[in-house]
């Protein structure tokens, strides 16, 4: 890339004398202003600016003819009316070849002084276009990055147009009025559809900070933006696969640590298997493999050479693990045998992937164990439902709803399927955050897992095939955490799995302040830091000297800190610092003399406070319908239904298939979920009393045929 002080010196030779200003690295507009407030010797005016680069759709066998647009940063640039403006088709965002071969550049260095870089052989191919609008006020000055993103130069726009007319061969050069253009076209707009919320415009590839979608107006555009711009995952090029970030794995240590610490005051021992496993023992298990069959993932080749016999990636680990169970149990002395492993599994067929929800590889726990009788398994079961009730509502602060699963969605294989259900509030859908399963002797028989009978006197004891469960829990607990708490500034983190539950931010700094001032607060900042660590805090300073306060709120508040201390000059003084909790932004002075304790109680507030809140959403949102004419306008509402039911399949699938055909689409919220017909939930442990189920009386409201007991029937993911 060109010399900066070489631009700096030809910018001079134009009538630009003034030296650049230095800053921290910019990577967008909104860092760009922020870090301009804090930065010294500023004009009074000046206008910050974008500068985009399009490839318009072109014939392979000709050369790039790039677009270079020049506007101010507010400017409505739109690709479709600057195409039409230079009759060019398909105007794209250039890719990051093109800015490094032609313009030798990156992403968030683009500036028009790049043009002084484009080869020869490209420069008569360049057009650009400029925003009328910094060439019309002569008192306002146009900010840009001279080649770099740390620093910033600010010059007239008779300079500019000066800047450009210097390029040798560059004689493509328009200017375009963005505003009239957009006035014209506003009225005809209006008159073709409602006026719709402005979207914000987004380059490929462009790193902002803050979360721009709407919670409750774009909901899986939400999710992905505070997934990504919190740090907590990011995308990785097989589809369907996502790299969980140190933000989002901390938070799968913690569930890690408090279920494993669970488990093993069950007498539960944790192992490993192979990912493998062999076609012919997938296989042996017919109902279970038909549950999984579309999901698994078979490699074929070691190389160049086919394997000998395809070998599947686990989908779960049943048929890998029990023909060991087999050859480990002998004797009923060896029951019972608990073990458990921390994984990786792979489960491929399916459209539309969802971060944390939905993915073709997924980190969980799977539990296997083998008892002698089935009221010892049953007792495992349900010991392993309320840790898993435990993790969600004890760390994560969301409220699940216990139960067991209709035939239709137990577990292949299985007898029974225990299950916690969440709810997401802003789509209206359940989702299912883990199950414990109750076997029976179904993969037992079909391993030969078996023991003696101990009661038995013959000479040849009778063999009795044990009891199994197995149950998992997946880093969809993360998903779920995300989506009901967080809001439109990003994060909202419990303080049990937060990675940082206390941030510290210096403030109340100016230019005028001493370096002694501004050692002072610095040193109370470490201070505090250090007292609240000894106390057991994740605590942390950010003391960045490039970053202005707002900048900081910001970037702690989008990875959703649970609590911010601001320390000042004025703080100090008075011996106290400034609280804000993240998750109702309530701001509280707080005293420096047993500011440990102070702080531990409040973080321990913001836990209760936040599944109190979400618990009293999930109450008012789980309706009892008695009726079928009210059981589609419920869902329609976001809500869960309990319905009297009958327990039967055929009811089941016609319940879904009705409410699907009712919808009408009525819910276009998650396009990553559509509209769809109701499924069962779970039948819930806890049933509504009032009214109550009369058995031989109340009837199920799609069938009329007898109910049994209250079902939770909703749409989910």
């Amino acid at each position: 890339m060109a010399d900066v002080n070489a631009l700096v010196s030809k910018l001079s030779s134009l009538g630009f004398n003034e030296p650049p200003v230095e800053h921290a690295a910019a990577e967008n507009v909104q860092q760009w202003a922020e870090l301009l407030k804090g930065a010294a010797g500023l004009p009074s005016n000046y206008v910050l600016t974008k500068s985009l680069i399009f490839k318009p759709k072109q014939p392979k066998s000709e050369s790039i003819a790039p677009v270079v647009v020049i506007a101010a940063n507010e400017t409505e640039t739109s690709p479709k009316a600057i195409g039409a403006e230079l009759k060019l088709k398909d105007l794209r965002f250039a890719s990051d070849e093109v800015l490094k071969d032609i313009f030798q550049t990156a992403k968030g260095s683009v500036s028009p002084f790049a043009l002084a870089q484009v080869p020869q052989e490209h420069i008569g191919n360049v057009r650009v276009v400029i925003d009328k609008s910094l060439l019309d006020n002569a008192d306002t000055l146009i900010a840009f990055h001279p080649l770099v993103n740390t620093r910033t130069v600010f010059i007239t726009g008779e300079t500019l147009q000066s800047y450009i007319r210097s390029i040798d061969g560059l004689d493509k050069v328009t200017v375009m009025d963005f505003a009239a253009q957009s006035a014209a076209s506003a009225p005809a707009a209006a008159a073709k559809k409602p006026a719709a919320a402005p979207k914000v415009e987004e380059a490929t590839g462009a790193s902002l900070l803050g979360v721009t979608a709407s919670k409750e107006g774009d909901f899986p555009k939400w999710y992905n933006q505070v997934l990504t711009r919190s740090e907590m995952l990011d995308y990785y090029d097989v589809s369907g696969c996502y790299i969980v970030r140190p933000l989002g794995y901390f938070v799968w240590q913690q569930i890690q640590e408090f279920f494993d610490a669970g488990i093993r005051s069950l007498g539960v021992r944790n192992c490993y298997f192979p990912m493998f496993v062999s076609s012919r023992v997938l296989e042996r298990e017919k109902d279970h493999i038909e549950g999984f069959a579309p999901e698994v993932a078979w490699v074929t080749k070691a190389g160049s050479k086919d394997l000998e016999e395809p070998l599947a990636i686990r989908p779960t680990s049943e048929t890998v693990m029990y023909p060991y169970f087999a050859k480990w149990v002998r004797s009923y002395r060896d029951l019972p045998l608990k073990i458990n492993q921390w994984c990786s599994v792979v489960r491929w067929e399916f459209k539309n992937p969802q971060p944390f929800l939905r993915t073709r590889e997924f980190l969980w726990q799977e539990g296997h164990c083998a008892y002698f009788t089935k009221d010892e398994a049953m007792t495992e079961v349900h010991d392993i439902l309320t840790l898993y009730r435990r993790v969600y509502e004890e760390l994560l602060a969301v409220p699940v709803i216990e139960g067991i699963k209709s035939e239709k969605e137990k577990f292949a294989g299985g007898v029974a399927t225990t299950t916690v259900e969440g709810f997401i509030p802003t789509t209206g859908r359940g989702i299912q955050g883990g199950t414990s399963h109750y076997l029976g002797q179904n993969f037992s028989k079909m391993f030969n897992v078996v023991v003696e009978d101990p009661e038995s006197t013959a000479a040849e004891r009778p063999k009795i095939h044990v009891h199994q469960t197995s149950w998992g829990l997946s880093t969809r607990t993360i998903g779920v955490m995300v989506m009901v708490h967080g809001d439109d500034k990003g994060l909202v983190l419990p303080p049990r799995v937060a990675e940082t539950q206390v941030i510290i931010i210096p403030c109340g700094l100016t230019v005028k302040s001493s370096d002694e001032d501004r050692r002072r607060i610095s040193d109370a900042c470490l201070n505090v830091e250090a007292r609240l660590k000894i106390a057991g805090v994740r605590a942390e300073s950010d003391l960045r000297e490039n970053y202005t306060p707002g900048f900081k709120y910001s970037h702690w508040e989008v990875r959703g800190v649970p609590l911010r201390l601001e320390v000042g000059p004025k703080d100090l003084d008075k011996q106290t610092v400034l609280s804000v909790r993240r998750d109702n932004s309530e701001k509280a002075p707080m005293a420096l003399d047993g500011l440990e304790e102070s702080i531990k109680m409040m973080l321990i507030n913001i836990q209760d406070t936040m599944l109190a809140k979400a618990r009293e959403t999930l109450d008012s949102r789980v309706k009892i319908v008695l009726k079928w004419e009210d059981f589609v306008p419920t869902l329609n509402s976001k809500c869960l239904t309990l319905i009297p039911w009958c327990e039967r399949e055929e009811c089941e699938d016609q319940i879904k298939d009705r409410s699907s055909r009712d919808s009408l689409g009525d819910e276009p919220e998650d396009d990553k979920a559509p509209s769809m017909g109701a499924k069962s939930l779970c039948l819930p442990f806890k049933q509504p009393e009032n009214p109550a189920i009369v058995p031989g009386e109340t009837k199920c409201i799609q069938c009329g045929e007898n109910a049994k007991r209250y079902a939770l029937f909703g749409r989910s993911y």
